[in-house]
């Protein structure tokens, strides 16, 4: 018999932004590449928000000596960074985050990604943000220079079916599409 984890998650069907699964990157200069996501997890599914807190609490229960750091006390779940975040007070401005949560989970080891009948993607143009799918991840405590809090770690992702992608990336159709001129 297997024992589970219980920070681990496998999500239900979400949205993936910010999706680096292909070729790590760092997100500051000098800083560790790493694989990411960020997870849009709509508010109604109640259900998945309520196996991340479990998660969550799992984590900081296992992280408390990590937490404690050399204090004599664990502070409060309240006073440190909680992964689980709230994309109507955080992302006001991207409407892909509108009546949702979003947990961001990361990497230094490449994730498996594989389609619905669980065969790997091999082509990088299947995998972009924009996308929905499930994700599997860990949750764990961190305390790095007296910043504490639960991170999420990135194990696998699975893509489900296609969605519109986001971001500001133009495509080759719109950059060149009008030729008025061009070839007078």
């Amino acid at each position: 018999m297997s024992k589970t984890n219980p920070c681990k998650v496998i999500t239900s069907v979400v949205r993936f932004s910010y999706l680096t699964a292909n070729e790590p990157k760092a997100t500051t200069e000098g800083g560790v590449p790493k694989y990411s996501v960020s997870l849009i997890i709509p508010k109604s599914d109640a259900d998945l928000v309520k196996k991340i807190q479990s998660a969550i609490e799992a984590a900081y229960k296992e992280g408390e000596f990590k937490l404690r750091g050399a204090g004599k006390t664990v502070p409060p779940m309240t006073a440190i960074k909680n992964p689980l975040r709230d994309g109507d007070l955080e992302r006001t401005d991207d409407p892909a985050y509108k009546d949702s949560y979003f947990v961001n989970a990361n990497s230094t080891n490449k994730p498996e990604v594989v389609d619905a009948a669980l065969n790997p993607i091999i082509e990088t143009s299947e995998i972009y943000s924009g996308i929905y799918g499930r994700a599997s991840i860990t949750f764990y405590a961190f305390n790095n220079n007296g910043n504490k809090g639960i991170a999420c770690g990135l194990n696998h992702l699975q893509k489900i079916r296609d969605g519109e992608p986001l971001g500001s990336k133009a495509t080759a159709e719109t950059d060149f599409g009008d030729n008025e001129g061009f070839l007078d």
